[in-house]
């Protein structure tokens, strides 16, 4: 969907500049009607640079009416839902922190998509799947890594992510190189 929608409460709800720590956000695949699925937002963009597009393949609750120079260009505030397929382009990169403090920086030329996110800061039956196909990635795992189950698939493999900061790297060619990122001190 090319049209960018989101509920003008939702956006009041967040407070519009950042995350609120404890607030629960959750949404997951099961016998939910899909309304429930997309209500509720679980990243948002931090930084984008060149030509970047997050991709709401179901439709939100509320659309909101843009500026008719709005060319569906992801920029800085722009909320990520389940479901979501992100891309940048040649001269695109893009920066998302997710409710549960994940954070992923990811590079020209990549894609991604929040397959699933259910994040309680109370629970321990948190859980995620984020697909990788290409590009560049790195991200810093937050809660979910450490109080359920946070998994990321590439072309070759799923990762289970238990509390690290990974590099992924997926070439033209399918290969997929990955490296865990060490704090100098």
């Amino acid at each position: 969907m090319n049209t960018r929608g989101i509920g003008l409460l939702t956006g009041l709800y967040l407070g519009g500049s950042a995350l609120l720590p404890g607030l629960a956000w959750s949404q997951s695949g099961g016998a939910h009607p899909p309304a429930d699925l997309d209500a509720s937002p679980v990243g948002k963009v931090l930084t984008a640079t060149g030509t970047v597009h997050i991709e709401h393949p179901t439709a939100i609750l509320v659309q909101a009416s843009f500026p008719a120079n709005d060319n569906g260009q992801t920029k800085v505030g722009d909320l990520v839902y389940r479901g979501d397929v992100i891309q940048t382009g040649v001269d695109g990169a893009l920066g998302i922190t997710f409710a549960d403090g994940s954070s992923f920086n990811v590079s020209k030329n990549a894609r991604m998509e929040v397959n699933e996110f259910v994040y309680d800061p109370k629970g321990h039956s948190n859980s995620s799947l984020l697909s990788l196909t290409k590009g560049t990635f790195t991200f810093i795992a937050g809660n979910v890594a450490h109080t359920g189950d946070m998994k990321v698939d590439t072309p070759v493999g799923t990762m289970g992510i238990r509390g690290t900061a990974p590099r992924v790297e997926i070439l033209d060619d399918g290969t997929v190189k990955f490296s865990t990122l060490i704090e100098q001190k």
